[in-house]
């Protein structure tokens, strides 16, 4: 009998070690969540005002993209460019929609071609963009945030 209460007193004392709560430092909840954290994906894409009636996230990305793309060719279709050589030629240009909807070109990757028969072409992509309508930024988990893109445009001129 004493054996059994010595036993039942090891055991209680062992056993009260289950019942501890771990404490979670802030930090470590912190690491944790910035670990798994998906910092090249946002809630919602850049939009235009045009794109609010669509619904998805990937139809109004593809709204969005759509819709510089479309701004663009048509601003260079308007323009009256003149080359002695017949041009195909994509353009990959690459972009920054900052917390506060502004667009910026941050690059443009253009054939030598494209550039020796069109040397202004830089800036009449950033002439075509100045007339893009209002865009309004990306939102991550309730919070405006800069996104970078890339997008190629087709040049074709004869």
């Amino acid at each position: 009998m004493r054996y059994s209460f010595v036993f039942l007193f090891v055991l209680l004392l062992t056993s009260c070690d289950y019942f501890k709560v771990k404490k979670t430092s802030s930090e470590a909840i912190l690491k944790e969540e910035l670990e798994t954290f998906n910092w090249n994906d946002v809630d919602e894409y850049p939009s235009f005002s045009v794109c609010d009636s669509v619904i998805g996230k990937d139809e109004k990305t593809r709204c969005f993209q759509e819709t510089i793309t479309s701004n663009i060719t048509g601003f260079l279709q308007d323009e009256k460019i003149v080359v002695t050589q017949d041009i195909e030629d994509t353009i990959q240009l690459a972009f920054q929609v900052s917390k506060m909807g502004e667009l910026m070109l941050t690059n443009a990757k253009i054939d030598s071609l494209t550039l020796k028969e069109i040397p202004n072409i830089k800036s009449l992509l950033d002439k075509s963009l100045e007339a893009l309508p209002k865009i309004y930024s990306a939102i991550k988990r309730g919070q405006q945030v800069t996104t970078e893109f890339d997008l190629p445009i087709i040049i074709s001129v004869d």
